[in-house]
């Protein structure tokens, strides 16, 4: 059985940090949001043309990547 899986669109200023991106939490930057989904998939991140990418991931590693950038620095 295969699993389900999200598609995360990202997309990059013409400097390469993340001007806009997919399932952002209210109150995190986009780039914080881009490194928190890059910690927390394992080769689940494609580059596209055009300065855009996508992550493809379960909805258990998006919820992984929520708790972690969400949860008081400790």
């Amino acid at each position: 059985m295969e699993s389900s899986r999200v598609i995360i669109h990202a997309r990059f200023a013409n400097d390469g940090s993340v001007r806009e991106i997919g399932e952002c939490p209210s109150g995190i930057s986009p780039q914080d949001w881009f490194n928190a989904l890059s910690r927390h998939s394992a080769n689940g991140y494609e580059a596209l043309s055009g300065g855009r990418g996508i992550f493809r991931l379960v909805p258990a590693a998006i919820e992984q990547a929520k708790a972690a950038v969400l949860s008081p620095a400790t």
